[in-house]
């Protein structure tokens, strides 16, 4: 194993959910954190609880990942001892709406396309330069099984994913003569905030996604992450598909009961 003690890892969409998770695990692990995310409350209360719990240092910061204007103003302002950046988890994503392509909403398209695809494209271009002087790295982009199917009603967030799986593989290429390594873990599914997002705040209708069926837990996901990353350089886990045991495709799924 690859030791993380003191390395600095940077988790975008850190506040909640697998972004939340990973932070934990990687804490344990003796990492320094950047912690990044919209809900800068919930940035505040996650900080105060891995430094009392593990003291580690950690720098977190309110950032929306789709304005690469804000982006560039936090690597600019990022103190010179946190720049050395050994891990970047790209896990900021979502999901909103559930409907057939020609009954979409314009704004939640384009939320999930900034998110999704230019959110992690802003990260890794502004990490990656970083990685590749230094000579040693790792991207861990968080994509989801929606990247290697396509299912009904999820046409535009099913792309974004496929989009994230295809950059992926396109990282890793362009990266192929560096130590830099990239991994994607791509999740069926899990219980987070992910469906109450996608449905605007709906908990009722969020609930019946995992009805019936023991989905995974963030935890889960961080524990395969914190696997990929802590294997020796040589060694590059290209890929992890995880899902739940009831879960065999992003369409089959045994719901007891049901």
């Amino acid at each position: 194993m690859t030791s993380l003690e003191k390395k600095i890892v940077l988790i975008t969409g850190a506040s909640s959910g697998i972004g939340r998770s990973c932070a934990e695990v990687f804490a344990e692990a003796g990492a320094n954190l950047i912690l990044l995310a919209r809900r800068n409350d919930r940035l505040t209360t996650l900080v105060s609880e891995l430094t009392k719990k593990y003291g580690i240092l950690t720098l977190a910061d309110k950032l929306d990942v789709r304005y690469q204007a804000s982006i560039a103003q936090f690597f600019e302002n990022l103190p010179v001892e946190w720049r050395d950046i050994d891990i970047l988890i790209n896990n900021a994503g979502l999901s909103r709406g559930l409907d057939k392509l020609y009954q979409g909403n314009l704004r939640d398209w384009e939320e999930m396309i900034d998110t999704n695809i230019k959110g992690l494209l802003y990260m890794s271009r502004s990490v990656i330069p970083g990685m590749v002087e230094r000579k040693k790295g790792m991207v861990v982009n968080i994509g989801s099984i929606a990247g290697h199917e396509v299912y009904p009603n999820g046409n535009v967030y099913c792309a974004t994913k496929h989009a994230v799986d295809a950059l992926t593989r396109g990282m890793r290429m362009d990266l192929v003569d560096t130590p830099v390594r990239v991994c994607t873990v791509d999740p069926g599914l899990v219980e987070t905030e992910f469906s109450k997002v996608r449905f605007h705040g709906d908990d009722a209708r969020a609930k019946i996604v995992y009805q019936g069926m023991t989905p995974l837990s963030p935890d889960d996901v961080a524990d395969a992450v914190l696997f990929a990353a802590t294997r020796p350089p040589h060694v590059q886990i290209a890929e992890i598909i995880i899902m739940p045991a009831m879960q065999a495709s992003a369409t089959l799924v045994h719901r007891k009961g049901i």
